[in-house]
């Protein structure tokens, strides 16, 4: 039969985590994509008790901002002096509505990221089972150093708990220790707490003496060992910190491997504890899932991927890429080396190519960038294509601008489109093209001058050049230096931007190769 819900959990977060080295509350330091403090409250969730109160003290600003923000339903306690646990539990029972005596009240530790849900609520069951008065959350460790140790009776129950820092040589050498999660009957704690004093090595008021009173009282004492000891870790330091979350990061890509997904190279993939992935999906070494990201059936993710608060739909495939708060279409292809920014949504069957940054845009189904370009606060509709180099010049140094691409449309290689601009359904682009004007459906849009050829300029030139020597050896003809005045511009110069740009740009003037149209042939444009 299962307990009856705790009527409050206290969670204890008000220390200043002095070993952590930061101006961050040692709480809301990250791992798997939570803070210390938000991976307590997940999985104190499960215990769905009536009120939940948060002790707050060093950097309690950022802390009730965090509890606002994701939280907003817990009681923030402030303990101005931090005077030790039993101290904290005082202030925060004052915050709670009158509780009854045999109510149950769940104490745990902010900083103790690796509990789960599970574990509490076995803790909970095992103290309604047992009618105690306190039932201590124990484990046994190989090197308990550091730890408060629970001293048993002889005929095993427990007797007290003794910080290590207070313990003799006998004391210091048991190995089962405190973990700093305790349930409790109301009643009973609330009598000991009002009797705790300051008399240790720190001169704080002991949570753990609690238990010597309680026993001292003949009330039951009760103690469930965890089963994975290493829930009990807590974090003090960055080394800490850093154990936990690889501690954290096996648990949660064992899992994944279990419900369905491959994980190819378990120690180099790490996903965050609010990823979701369906069965069928793959993930290759040396890639990093954060946030809210979801991974549809059969979506294949890596090598070498980061992708942030990003959903790829089923069938897709991404490799080597960056995304953040982007959509990935079921079917579609993305890199390598793509940067997808906030705002991308790629349809089905789409592409986004090597070299290929978005933001802020939009493709419609079986769009394709190939590779090379730039597409920024843009609507692309379906079946178009984005020839090489193009860029979507959107921000004028003031503001940015929105471009829109109908249906089967093809940009050349190389074009700039000069936001705010539209380009109707099945037009077409010049290689080369500045587009600043709106392109009617069918239309083709061309901006580009005719070339012009200078024969012998490199031996007037540039005469004893590498240059002109392989020129010279290719049977170029020798042209004598004519004079300045009739020289022609140097290309370096003002000729290689100006020159030429007279030549008419209407498509009966030019040729096909010469017009540089995308998808025509000889035109340079890329797909």
């Amino acid at each position: 039969m299962t307990s009856p819900r705790p009527a409050a959990v206290i969670i204890l977060a008000a220390g200043e985590g002095r070993r952590m080295r930061s101006t961050t509350p040692k709480v809301l330091h990250r791992i798997a994509g939570r803070t210390l403090l938000g991976h307590v409250l997940h999985a104190a969730a499960t215990l769905a008790a009536s009120h939940t109160a948060v002790v707050v003290g060093h950097g309690r600003e950022q802390v009730v901002a965090m509890l606002a923000e994701q939280a907003p339903a817990v009681v923030p306690a402030v303990q101005d002096r931090q005077h030790g646990t039993g101290h904290a539990v005082r202030i925060a029972l004052a915050t709670l509505d009158r509780l009854a005596p045999d109510d149950t009240v769940v104490v745990l530790p902010g900083d103790a990221p690796l509990l789960t849900g599970e574990t509490l609520a076995a803790l909970v069951d095992h103290h309604h089972a047992q009618r105690a008065a306190a039932t201590v959350l124990t484990a046994v460790l190989a090197d308990a150093t550091g730890y408060g140790r629970v001293v048993r009776d002889a005929a095993g129950g427990v007797r007290a708990i003794i910080e290590h820092r207070d313990a003799d040589a006998a004391t210091a050498a048991i190995r089962e220790i405190n973990t700093g999660v305790y349930a409790f009957r109301a009643g009973p704690l609330q009598a000991a707490l009002a009797r705790l004093t300051r008399e240790n090595a720190q001169g704080e008021e002991y949570l753990t003496d609690v238990v010597g009173l309680l026993v001292g009282d003949g009330s039951p004492v009760a103690a469930r060992i965890v089963a994975d000891p290493v829930e009990a870790g807590g974090v003090n330091d960055r080394v800490q910190l850093a154990a936990a979350g690889r501690a954290l990061r096996d648990r949660i890509v064992s899992a994944a491997m279990r419900a369905g997904t491959t994980v190819v190279d378990p120690h180099t993939t790490w996903i965050d504890a609010d990823v979701t992935l369906e069965p069928d999906t793959t993930i290759a070494p040396n890639t990093f899932l954060h946030g809210r990201t979801h991974l549809a059936r059969g979506a294949v993710v890596g090598p070498e991927c980061t992708l942030t608060d990003t959903i790829v739909g089923a069938e897709a495939s991404v490799v080597r890429t960056t995304a953040e708060q982007a959509e990935i279409g079921a079917g579609a292809t993305v890199g390598p080396y793509s940067h997808l920014r906030p705002g991308t949504r790629l349809g089905r069957e789409g592409k986004l190519g090597s070299f290929v940054e978005t933001k802020s845009a939009e493709f419609g189904d079986h769009t394709k960038v190939p590779h090379l370009a730039y597409v920024g606060d843009a609507v692309v509709g379906e079946r178009s294509n984005i020839g090489c180099t193009t860029v979507f010049v959107n921000y004028d140094g003031v503001a940015k601008h929105r471009t829109v691409i109908g249906s089967d449309v093809r940009i050349g290689s190389d074009t700039m489109l000069i936001a705010p601009v539209t380009v109707g359904d099945g037009a077409y682009t010049g290689a080369g093209s500045v587009i600043r004007e709106d392109v009617p459906p069918g239309a083709l849009a061309v901006r580009e001058g005719r070339q012009r050829i200078i024969e012998g300029w490199v031996a007037r030139r540039r005469p004893d050049s590498p240059a002109a020597r392989a020129a010279a050896a290719a049977g170029a003809p020798s042209i004598p230096e004519v004079p300045d005045a009739a020289a022609p511009i140097d290309p370096v110069g003002a000729d290689a931007h100006g020159a030429g740009t007279h030549g008419r740009s209407d498509l009966a003037h030019t040729r096909g190769g010469e017009a540089g149209i995308a998808g025509v042939p000889g035109a340079g444009s890329r797909t």
